[in-house]
């Protein structure tokens, strides 16, 4: 949630032209990461909830992605979003590898 609040944060700055493409990718992704993980918690089984964290770990990579582009961009002057992305990716791959169906 923290990384949801930050790239709300610095995707503010982004120029007004990217209000409906980079700006609203990127906020769209960081809110899936957390909301996937929710929704699988939510469910009945180990196996759907392993599903919904992969599908978080497709936002991460997704937004990683974004990311490095507003960086080539000059949006973003530093790299601490994504050093906090890659924290959060470890994070998962430990949960998921928890999970025993």
């Amino acid at each position: 949630m923290n990384l949801v609040e930050e790239v709300y944060r610095r995707t503010d700055n982004f120029p007004d032209s990217e209000k409906y493409g980079l700006t609203n990718q990127m906020r769209r992704c960081a809110v899936s990461i957390p909301s996937n993980i929710a929704e699988g918690a939510g469910r009945n089984s180990k196996k759907e909830f392993k599903q919904f964290l992969y599908i978080s770990l497709g936002s991460i990579s997704e937004l990683e992605t974004q990311l490095i582009i507003s960086s080539k961009l000059n949006y973003l002057k530093n790299k601490s979003l994504l050093d906090e992305l890659n924290e959060i990716r470890k994070m998962l791959f430990g949960l998921i590898k928890s999970i025993k169906i």
